[in-house]
């Protein structure tokens, strides 16, 4: 397994991740899997064999049963593994002062999730959403008090926009706070926003990008295209996904499945790995979440490392997944030279 520096940190992660949201399958997540405990060891365990230490969740999976079965699941394992948590948002609070990035919450939701995962520290502490309504001053020292006592290792943050980072690593640096060494975003062949500005951002502040949902909650899997359509009542439409449909061109999709399938010949290796193995190839990604809804699923996604696509190979899955970006980012790609990383148009 190769292991890539997360940003500008000291630590190392694996480039494929374990998620985690499939784990439980309560309180609105009922869509995206049902894994319990016996489940989830054996899957640990198959990823631990692979290489894979790194295992990522939130507080909101599940309304936090995700976190307790990945501690049961863990339970002896714990210094051979990394955890990555989130906190931020909670789907069922109990007043307002329950969710949120104030001291108050972070606090409270750190400690809680410790004890759900039964550890005495998060390795990587995500902020799962920016709180426009708490000063970004105290967030940042909440969480680096927190890194003091020792509960968290390092910070990171998810869903955040280009602004909301930079203004975060500003004021991380103004007061020598510890700041964010990695984001947690969403990209994709099919969805490649991420490129617009928060990966150059990241390659300018040595942030590192950890993807979640790679293969577009499972529309880049292999089983869709022209001829054989999601289904109405499939996982998108269960609420099985994070990425709304109206995110998705369909016509898009099916271009870029048209390639893959392509290369999936070529190479040996499935449409799934394939997709896979072109993120690994993007500037700033440090790991792939990969989920899985069963052990078959996982161990075919572990495939997706320990080889590369050609240059070639990559051009034409970039090309088949090109998109106009929108203002001002068109017409900053009319001049690269200016620029040290710019989506094709």
């Amino acid at each position: 397994m190769e292991y890539r520096q997360l940003g500008g940190s000291g630590l190392y992660v694996p480039v494929l991740c374990l998620g985690t949201a499939t784990f439980g399958g309560t309180n609105g997540f009922e869509g995206w899997g049902h894994t319990q405990v016996d489940e989830a060891r054996r899957m640990i365990n198959l990823c631990l064999d692979a290489g894979v230490n790194l295992f990522d969740t939130a507080d909101a999976y599940s309304d936090g049963l995700s976190e307790t079965i990945l501690g049961k699941a863990v339970e002896g394992l714990r210094n051979k593994l990394l955890i990555s948590t989130k906190a931020t948002f909670n789907l069922n609070p109990e007043g307002r002062n329950a969710m949120g990035s104030s001291r108050f919450h972070l606090i409270e939701a750190c400690e809680a999730s410790l004890k759900r995962l039964n550890t005495d520290h998060i390795d990587i502490y995500h902020m799962h959403g920016f709180d426009a309504n708490t000063p970004v001053e105290e967030t940042l020292r909440a969480l680096d008090d927190l890194i003091t006592a020792g509960k968290i290792r390092y910070i990171a943050c998810s869903n955040f926009s280009g602004w909301h980072l930079m203004k975060a690593l500003s004021v991380s640096e103004r007061y020598g706070w510890s700041r964010y060494v990695a984001q947690q975003v969403h990209y994709s062949l099919l969805n490649r926003e991420f490129e617009w500005e928060l990966m150059p951002l990241g390659i300018d502040q040595k942030v590192g990008s950890i993807i979640w949902s790679p293969l577009s909650a499972g529309r880049l899997g292999g089983r869709y295209r022209r001829n054989n359509p999601i289904p109405a009542d499939g996982r998108v439409a269960r609420g099985g996904s994070p990425i709304p449909d109206e995110a998705t061109s369909y016509e898009r999709l099916y271009n870029i499945m048209d390639v893959l399938d392509e290369i999936a010949e070529e190479t040996g290796h499935s449409v799934a790995q394939c997709a896979l193995n072109w993120l690994l190839q993007r500037p700033t990604v440090s790991s792939l979440i990969i989920g899985a809804s069963t052990e078959e699923q996982l161990k075919q996604n572990l495939e997706a490392v320990g080889w590369n696509l050609t240059p070639e190979q990559v051009k034409r899955l970039d090309n088949a997944s090109q998109v106009t970006p929108i203002y001002p980012y068109w017409h900053q790609a009319q001049f690269p030279f200016f620029y040290l990383f710019r989506c094709q148009v």
